[in-house]
């Protein structure tokens, strides 16, 4: 019985490569689970606010005023202008039919300027339109936009959005010459989801149908609130007499009334939020869509969105000045507990630097365990699929070479014990012993 060496080196090479594609296609298995599970583990680190008044026109100044009023909200519970983006179709501030101007109130009382010295708008005018909503949403802008006009929010942020203005069923009007459709705003969000740019979103609308906007969204972390359901209109609060047009929608109105009875320390949940708009008092129904969040409404506070995450202390006294012996006392404990807490600092340090200078050392022993390590580490899903090309192509091309070369091989020696040329270089010229091939 004969063995013949061509088909035996391609078979035994070939299972070698087999074994080597289904190893790297777990390993590459085990970090896109650990990809996935690390993206629903990202910890909450940022608010972003996105504020939309899409209404021009002096009689539609009660939508400018809902719009600095929930400005004016967030920022009073924490969010920073620069992470907020204001959007105001017209400016009834400098309106000539307006009585007070520089000026916008949202009641009858007068008490407070919503147009003060601290807002910043980031689009005005005709820059208030569906394709700059949407280039803010997912972030495709011209590369002249500046970043106080981005939406520069990661994997761990909370978005607010809020929009006003005049509505009907699945659209929301801008500028009274265009109209952004629901599926433009499932979309956007879902382009949003799968770039990264959010952890949970909060949709709010105040408009006619407000309900009908969500009914096209479908990416996970997405929570929606409407002023009305289908078939409802969205109505205004008061008129002011002396302003000479309604200043603030109904809406708007209560949900400014439950916020101005907390602080940035309160930890009221959103279902006490939602729970708060009464029917009767709207002359509509407030929808809310839950199916795409997560989390229980109960466990969430509202601050998560209309609020800051910076870790803040609240003290009851102010700060007590110290005397100059408590305040050398307290000088000699601070510089000891200091010198205590850098010697351990120091040796984690150089613990980690000798771990790390371990991990390099076997790493250049080891190319795969470097390779696999690079794919462990690599947070992109498109890198992983570049490793898997870069690996598989040089294989294929080794496979179709080898299967080549062992169907040219001859099947039996020129004579017993003596090799012959094989594709024209000589592998022996004298008889010799050849390990794996014998005579029976």
């Amino acid at each position: 019985m004969r063995f013949k060496m061509g088909s035996s080196l391609h078979s035994r090479v070939s299972l070698l490569l087999l074994l080597a594609l289904i190893s790297f296609c777990i390993s590459v298995a085990s970090s896109a689970s650990s990809f996935s599970s690390t993206s629903e583990t990202t910890m909450h680190t940022n608010n972003w606010a996105v504020l939309v008044c899409t209404s021009r026109f002096w009689f539609n100044y009660r939508h400018m005023a809902n719009t600095l009023s929930l400005y004016r909200t967030v920022k009073r519970l924490g969010i920073a202008d620069e992470r907020i983006i204001l959007m105001l179709a017209d400016d009834m501030a400098c309106n000539a039919r307006n009585k007070y101007p520089a000026q916008v109130f949202n009641n009858e009382n007068h008490r407070l300027n919503l147009y003060g010295d601290n807002v910043e708008v980031d689009y005005r005018g005709y820059e208030v339109t569906v394709e700059n909503f949407l280039r803010i949403l997912t972030g495709r802008h011209e590369p002249a936009v500046p970043r106080s006009k981005r939406l520069l929010s990661d994997e761990g942020s909370h978005i607010l959005l809020y929009m006003t203005g005049h509505g009907g069923d699945e659209f929301l009007k801008f500028q009274d010459s265009e109209e952004l459709q629901s599926h433009d705003l499932a979309d956007a969000v879902k382009q949003m989801k799968e770039k990264h740019r959010f952890k949970e979103l909060l949709i709010m609308v105040d408009t006619c149908q407000a309900a009908t906007l969500f009914s096209q969204l479908h990416s996970p972390g997405v929570l929606a609130i409407g002023s009305s359901m289908k078939g409802e209109n969205s109505y205004s609060h008061h008129l002011d007499s002396d302003v000479g047009v309604s200043v603030v929608d109904r809406f708007t109105f209560y949900t400014l009334a439950f916020f101005e009875r907390l602080n940035i320390y309160d930890n009221a949940s959103l279902i006490s939020l939602f729970k708060s708009y009464n029917p009767s008092t709207l002359m509509s129904t407030a929808y809310y869509r839950t199916d795409l969040y997560q989390r229980q409404l109960e466990e969430v506070p509202v601050t998560n969105f209309f609020g800051s995450v910076m870790e803040t202390i609240h003290t009851d006294s102010a700060y007590k000045s110290l005397s100059r012996k408590e305040w050398d006392k307290d000088k000699s404990v601070n510089s000891l507990t200091l010198e205590e807490e850098r010697t351990p600092m120091t040796l984690t340090s150089e613990k980690q630097t000798s771990d790390s200078e371990t991990e390099v050392e076997g790493g250049s022993k080891c190319p795969w365990s470097t390779f696999r390590n690079k794919v462990h580490k690599s947070e992109d899903i498109d890198t992983l699929v570049n490793y898997g090309i870069a690996i598989m192509a040089p294989l294929v091309a080794i496979s179709t070479w080898l299967s080549s070369f062992g169907s040219k091989l001859p099947e039996e020696s020129n004579s017993p014990g003596r090799l012959s040329i094989v594709h024209g270089c000589q592998i022996a010229s004298h008889s010799i012993r050849v390990p794996f091939l014998w005579q029976e």
